[in-house]
């Protein structure tokens, strides 16, 4: 079966896709870092099944090492879920385990309840039986060939995937050498000055806030900025002391006139302690596990812009004095768009930057936003044969992805190598139907693949000129951390909950109005006074789990923390610069 196909079948039984939400609750008096009995597992977990205690069941099948068993119990709890009617819950459960026959058949099982409750299409079953029955290649299984996914319109961040698919065993002892060298700590650093390394440890950290916040004193602006990381590289893992520590480049800070804090060394944005505890709490165990946008045209607005074009152009072409008022009426009878945010709170610093981001990408991809002279606009891109066949309407579709290179992690997983994060730009060509429905086509023309292509080839420059977007990929970096701490369970391995960082946890990030609408996005060019080109430009989707999916232990990360002594660091001290 090819992609095209595939998406085909996919998207012409589905209407909306919905995120299941799983809330789950640490035992009190479970330890993850002692032996699991697997069978007293097996038998706790039946105990709380039976007074539809799922939440707890989860916790505990999140304690056992070994693969087949906590597919087993999964198993049990998504199958007791679906008969339970917990159809949300289930789908979170089913997404745990392996892509295999029992999951499939728990997967139709589910939907078919879900189409007799008359909820609507399942995404996740359809995925399953479309890759469970062909062959492939599939990119989120194979790391290869063609992609199957439910369609959205905004962004999406889901990184374990791409997490466990990335991450590879180093073998040359670089990273062991780095994260001994990572403890000697230069304790006179003063955090304005440029660091090659600066460590964060996000539970001297979290320690740190939770004693000022008890203290009622506010958290303080070195705290917020997060001692002026302006990217991650690494994570580092010392049970022994308890801790979990980012690092990466970092200098002092200065505010933008837009009141971003932005690197006084590079210009970057600096990380956000609130954005890196709205992540933490997404990829927690409490969390949905994934964080997006979407924005979406009213299907009113899509028909009178669909029967306004159409009614133009039977009246002949358009005279060069009425183009300006014509353009007028494009974006009128489109009217405004819904904001869908999930995943994260709406009024999250995380929403507000990920909403902007994608609103600004539609902006360059039709001409009304200058992405430089290495991304031109879509008009700019087309051909003079492509102008003399096109249509009266063109609806295109552009999102962006997370991409990354690769993630290298040690043998004893207590170092961890971010490579090469980046956004990937992705398209899709769609046409509206007279009931103003878009309708997905699966493919993407050469000249809408060309833009997203050079969206993704300079975005690193992109992000040079406009802050919005570094400022998103840092909130991907952000992701990947979250997403890592939650799939190699770095926070049990060190004893932490999270405390004032968690769900319910005593430290509340800044809020900021809801976005709940944005005005349409349309352009339009007139060629040789006939031919009518209009663009409704598509969204963001970052799904980053796939990157996660596949990780294996780098020979030369062995041991990399192994016997490391903390720096001798003052209380309440969290931060240090590497010694080179």
């Amino acid at each position: 079966m090819s992609r095209t196909t595939a998406k085909k079948q996919f998207h012409s039984i589905a209407t909306k896709f919905m995120a299941a939400i799983l809330t789950v609750s640490l035992l009190p008096g479970l330890s993850f870092a002692e032996s699991v009995d697997v069978n007293a597992v097996k038998k706790t977990v039946a105990a709380h099944l039976e007074a539809g205690e799922f939440q707890s069941a989860i916790t505990l099948a999140k304690s056992v090492e070994q693969d087949s068993d906590r597919s087993e119990i999964l198993q049990q709890i998504a199958n007791q879920q679906i008969a339970s009617g917990e159809l949300q819950a289930s789908k979170a459960t089913l997404r745990q385990m392996p892509v295999n026959r029992t999951r499939v058949q728990l997967s139709a099982k589910r939907a078919t309840k879900q189409s007799q409750a008359g909820t609507g299409a399942d995404f996740d079953s359809l995925i399953e039986l479309i890759q469970s029955q062909t062959a492939g290649p599939w990119f989120d299984i194979d790391g290869v060939g063609g992609t199957i996914d439910e369609f959205e319109t905004g962004v999406r961040v889901d990184p374990t995937g791409l997490l466990a698919r990335l991450t590879k065993t180093e073998d040359k002892n670089r990273l062991k050498e780095l994260g001994l060298k990572s403890r000697k700590a230069n304790l006179n650093a003063d955090m304005s000055q440029v660091s090659h390394m600066r460590m964060v440890s996000l539970t001297r950290l979290e320690q740190a806030v939770a004693q000022r916040l008890a203290q009622g004193l506010p958290v303080v602006e070195s705290m917020k900025n997060l001692a002026g990381i302006h990217q991650i590289q690494h994570v580092f893992v010392y049970p022994e002391t308890g801790e979990i520590v980012i690092a990466g480049p970092a200098a002092g800070w200065e505010y933008s006139e837009r009141g971003w804090a932005v690197s006084s060394h590079n210009g970057s944005p600096v990380l956000q302690l609130d954005d890196m505890v709205t992540v933490l709490r997404t990829f927690s165990p409490e969390g949905e596990g994934m964080f997006g946008c979407s924005i979406n045209p009213r299907q009113q607005g899509m028909r009178d812009l669909k029967e306004y074009v159409e009614k133009s152009q039977a009246r002949g072409p358009i005279s060069s004095k009425s183009v300006r008022s014509w353009a007028r009426q494009l974006q009128k009878k489109l009217g405004q768009q819904d904001v869908v945010i999930y995943g994260v709170p709406a009024t999250s610093r995380v929403a507000r930057v990920i909403v902007e981001a994608d609103f600004r990408m539609k902006l360059v991809g039709i001409g009304k936003l200058d992405g430089g002279s290495e991304i031109p606009d879509y008009f700019e891109l087309m051909s003079s044969s492509q102008i003399a066949d096109t249509g009266s309407l063109d609806a295109l579709r552009w999102w962006m992805s997370l991409k990354c290179k690769s993630v290298l992690k040690s043998n004893d997983a207590k170092a961890f190598e971010i490579r090469g994060t980046s956004v990937l730009c992705q398209s899709e060509n769609q046409f509206i139907n007279d009931q103003g429905e878009r309708i997905q086509t699966g493919t993407s023309e050469a000249t809408n693949q060309k833009f997203a292509s050079n969206f993704t080839e300079n975005y690193q420059r992109l992000a040079q000129q406009d802050i919005v977007f570094a400022d998103m990929q840092n909130v991907f970096d952000l992701a990947m951390v979250a997403a890592l701490i939650n799939k190699e369970r770095l926070a049990e391995s060190v004893n932490w909950d999270l405390g004032s960082f968690a769900v319910n946890g005593q430290y509340q990030p800044q809020m900021y109005e809801a976005p709940l609408t944005v005005d349409s996005v349309v352009n339009h060019k007139v060629f040789n006074g006939k031919n009518i080109v209009v663009q409704v430009a598509g969204g963001v989707r970052v799904d980053a789990k796939k990157w996660l999916t596949d990780m294996q232990p780098a020979p030369r990360l062995a041991g990399v923390a192994k016997n490391a002594k903390a720096p001798q660091l003052a209380q309440g001290n969290w931060w240090w610069d590497v010694k080179k």
